[in-house]
This record gives C-alpha cells, sequence and structure tokens, in this order.
C-alpha cells in the first residue's frame, strides 16, 4: 500500500489543504496514515489551546538548549544550504504555494524539507499563541508578586550536607519552596513554620520531591516575625499530624 507522504499529511493536519477524494479513501483505509493524521492535529490543537493562557513561566532552560540543538542538527545538512538562504516567510510560503500550485500533482519531499515544514509550522503555532494572548489585551501583565521574606536551608542533624534549599515568601500570601538531595525516606516530606522562642510549630504542606519546588499558601495573617524558621521534616504514614522529629534542612527566613 503506498502510504500518503508525511509532508502532505502535515498540510491536511494544519488545515492549509483539503484532502482530495483519493486521500479520503485513503485515511479512511489506512491506520498507519490516519493515526499519524491525528498525531499531527493533536499537536496543532495543543498550540490553538494555548492561545487563551495568560502569565505563563518561562520554560525551563534544558528546553532551549534542546531547540538550539535540534536547530544545530538541522543546519549541519548539506542539502539545507540553500533552505538556509531564504527568509523565515519564504521558508514557509515556498511550500504553501508549492502545494497549492500543484494540488493534482504528487511528490515526495526530502527528509530536511519535511523537518523543515514540521518545525515551521509548530514555530508558527507557537508565534501565533503569543501574539493572541498580547493581542487579547492591551494591559500590561499583571506584575509578579513581591518577596516579603527568604532564607536559605542547610541539612539539619544528620542529612547528608549536600542536601539543601531555598525559601521564599511573597506578598500574596504563599511559600515558594525549592529543595535538592533530600535523602530517601519511606514515609514523605512535610514543611513547617517554627516559633525558635518557645517551639511551636504548624504544618505548610507536603513535598513529593527530594528535588524540585513547591508553592504552597500561608494561613492568613500569619506573624513572620515569630515563625521565623522553615523547617522540612521526614514524616511516616502514622496517622500522627505532630512533628516527627526528623528535620532534615532548616533555615531562618529574614526580609
Amino acid at each position: 500500500m503506498q502510504h500518503l507522504a508525511h509532508d502532505r499529511l502535515v498540510f491536511l493536519a494544519l488545515g492549509e489543504s483539503e484532502a482530495d477524494n483519493g486521500e479520503t479513501d485513503h485515511l479512511g483505509t489506512c491506520a498507519t496514515c490516519r493515526g499519524e493524521m491525528e498525531a499531527l492535529q493533536h499537536v496543532a490543537g495543543l498550540g490553538a489551546d494555548t492561545q487563551g493562557l495568560r502569565d505563563l513561566p518561562d520554560p525551563p532552560e534544558h528546553v532551549w538548549q534542546g531547540i538550539v540543538a535540534e536547530i544545530g542538527a538541522a543546519q549541519a545538512l548539506p542539502s539545507l544550504t540553500e533552505a538556509r538562504r531564504r527568509t523565515p516567510s519564504e521558508a514557509v510560503d515556498a511550500p504553501v504555494r508549492a502545494g497549492r500550485d500543484r494540488a493534482g500533482r504528487r511528490r515526495s519531499w526530502p527528509r530536511w524539507a519535511t523537518t523543515l515544514v514540521t518545525a515551521t509550522a509548530a514555530a508558527v503555532l507557537g508565534v501565533v499563541g503569543t501574539l493572541a494572548v498580547l493581542d487579547g489585551t492591551d494591559q500590561d501583565p499583571a506584575p509578579q508578586p513581591a518577596v516579603l521574606a527568604s532564607g536559605s536551608l542547610a541539612a539539619y542533624g544528620t542529612t547528608p550536607k549536600d542536601a539543601n534549599g531555598d525559601a521564599r515568601i511573597f506578598t500574596d500570601g504563599r511559600l515558594h519552596l525549592h529543595v535538592a538531595n533530600l535523602p530517601d525516606v519511606p514515609g514523605y516530606y512535610e514543611v513547617w513554620l517554627i516559633n525558635p522562642t518557645n517551639m511551636r510549630m504548624f504544618s505548610i504542606g507536603v513535598l513529593r520531591d527530594s528535588s524540585g519546588d513547591a508553592l504552597l499558601p500561608l494561613p492568613p495573617n500569619v506573624d513572620l516575625q515569630a515563625y521565623s524558621v522553615v523547617d522540612v521534616s521526614a514524616e511516616q504514614y502514622d496517622n500522627k499530624p505532630a512533628h516527627s522529629g526528623d528535620s532534615l534542612l532548616r533555615g531562618t527566613l529574614t526580609g
């Protein structure tokens, strides 16, 4: 069975072209081509769904590193020499015009061209989503909450010394906590605020991982002058709400 070319499926998935009768019949009987086009449509749909999002965080650095690596690998292909001479708009418009001018003809593009079309389509979706967000409001994005207090967390007691963390209290009443290299525990990690004067304490929430970030709401009107110590403990699934006494990280908030 002769399958539809990948570049043709890309244009069909993006809605840049309509399937002719033969292609419609083929998609109705070929699970391989139909599955590939549905996957491409799903990706296109994800791009369209982001148009209503606001206040997105910056992508992690590894995402950009991956993009740079993919671009570098593509540019290393000799067959891309001519493609690199085109402007971004020409790179998008040329295959679209060619597809429309040759609607009645069938041809298979080289792999570099297919990769370029797919990457360009993804880039266009991202730009369109960004422009839609910007165009949907004439106001500047809402400012990020200011930091009210912050502190570094260090390994406590017998915790390995490479365990560490950082805590920041925002003016909107949330605690941002970053931890790294916590030792594995059979239970879970719990976050506390402690009054160092009388050692009274209360729980803020739990952490799911030994390394990573968490954003936890604070009780209204919490007195950070009194409860100035952030503590991360190892807890057991024992139905006991009190602190286990096994602190892994601890640090003092200042601000």
